[in-house]
């Protein structure tokens, strides 16, 4: 099998994955940074104070003081005003996203909670507000430069500096959370997570040798949902410790409950379930991380929702076509099927099923072919696009493509019953209708 341009994954990478799942750990990690941030620059406020004192710089004291008067009103106004506009913003922002799910797909609502500049402009938000609470309490009530210990100068400073980036921040944000209410730019997105996960992934041609004899299963023990990913880095290690190959039953994205088989082992005995901690991810629903074909169901679900009589929106599935074309275009001549994932000596440790070129075909085209034959538009791009695959197509590969193509036919010339509509209807256009 070549792995040519294959890292294997790093044994915090589902960590990784998981946190940018969430949206409270950036703003909370920004919360304490900033509690960090206010104490260094008091500390430093501190000090400049007293080294002026020290040298006699009463003047130069008595300036500070001045400017930190003038700062402290503008400091006032950003706290007591920060906190309703972050309100505003990320409710007018929860609005779109909402509309957005109603037009797409409700899975467009994980590409906001994964947005970095979503979670970074709302940890900055967080950190300016909190952060001017804290400078207001370092204003002392006493103006002579002999006495006073501390002019919060450098967190007036680092105030102000904050409000400038939440500022720039915000256009960002605005910006970002208007391409998440168009078509193109959520296809996109959908489209290169999924070659990216392609690329995380050691497809290639099928071992030559067998695997051994099953020897034993292990059962899943945790809460029932759906397998989101494995920890491919310790199921590796643990079965290099144990002398086995291990193969993952069920495919990343299948509902898994417990008691159910999900790992076979493989040439020895099991490796005890201590090692097997936090191998399998279980959640409530389907993630990108290393699910081949979930890029492709949320294309399908998009250019069927924008089918629907309710919508009726036919360019969006031609849209959603162009996409689909692309990644099965990208993945119509790799081996597919079977994964194998190797230990550092090059062993093969860890079988792991995934979708096949008939699955992943089935998937692009079945459900969006059935509600292809009232539009000649989508009808037109499909075969189109059956065409373009048809040429890279292996000949051991075009079998699924014929089939749908001949099916698109039957269908349309079963429903249109003018000859004129028909030829229309199936005369193949990348436009659909240009």
């Amino acid at each position: 099998m070549s792995d040519r341009g294959y890292r294997r994954p790093r044994l915090l990478s589902p960590v990784r994955e998981h946190l940018r799942d969430t949206f409270w750990f950036a703003p909370t990690l920004g919360l304490l940074s900033t509690f960090v941030l206010w104490w260094v620059a008091s500390t430093l406020d501190t000090e400049i104070v007293e080294h002026l004192q020290d040298a006699g710089a009463y003047e130069e004291v008595r300036d500070l003081i001045s400017f930190a008067a003038d700062a402290k009103t503008i400091v006032t106004t950003i706290s007591s005003a920060m906190m309703t506009f972050i309100g505003v913003v990320f409710s007018i922002s929860l609005v779109a996203v909402q509309m957005s799910s109603g037009q797409l797909t409700p899975r467009v609502v994980r590409i906001f909670v994964r947005s970095r500049i979503s979670k970074l402009t709302l940890t900055v938000f967080l950190a300016t507000f909190s952060f001017s609470l804290l400078v207001l309490t370092s204003y002392e009530s006493e103006t002579d430069p002999r006495r006073v210990t501390s002019v919060p100068l450098l967190q007036s400073l680092l105030t102000l500096a904050m409000v400038g980036l939440s500022l720039l921040l915000f256009i960002a944000y605005v910006s970002s959370t208007l391409r998440l209410m168009q078509v193109g730019p959520v296809v996109d997105h959908i489209t290169r997570h999924s070659f990216r996960v392609l690329g995380r992934m050691p497809v290639g041609a099928p071992e030559g040798a067998p695997l051994a004899a099953e020897t034993g299963q292990i059962m899943h023990w945790g809460r029932a949902g759906v397998l989101q990913d494995v920890n491919v880095a310790r199921l590796v290690r643990a079965a290099r410790r144990q002398g086995v190959v291990l193969r993952l039953i069920p495919r990343i994205g299948d509902f898994v409950v417990p008691g159910i088989p999900v790992l076979a082992v493989h040439g020895g005995t099991a490796p005890p379930r201590r090692t097997l901690r936090y191998t399998i991810s279980v959640g409530v629903e389907r993630t990108l991380h290393q699910d081949l074909a979930f890029g492709l169901r949320q294309l399908s679900d998009i250019a069927l929702r924008a089918l629907s009589p309710a919508i009726n929106d036919p360019t969006t599935a031609v849209q959603c076509l162009d996409r689909i074309v692309q990644f099965l275009a990208a993945v119509v001549d790799r081996p597919l099927g079977t994964v194998h994932h190797r230990d550092g000596r090059g062993e093969v440790r860890l079988v792991q099923d995934v979708p096949g070129w008939t699955d992943l075909v089935d998937l692009a085209f079945e459900e969006i072919r059935w509600c292809a034959v009232g539009s000649p538009q989508v009808s037109r791009r499909l075969l189109a696009g059956i065409g373009d695959l048809m040429l890279l197509a292996p000949e051991g590969r075009r079998t699924p493509l014929v089939r749908h193509r001949a099916l698109l036919v039957q269908s349309v010339e079963r429903t249109v019953p003018e000859a004129a509509e028909r030829e229309f209807a199936l005369f193949p256009d990348h436009q659909g209708i240009g």
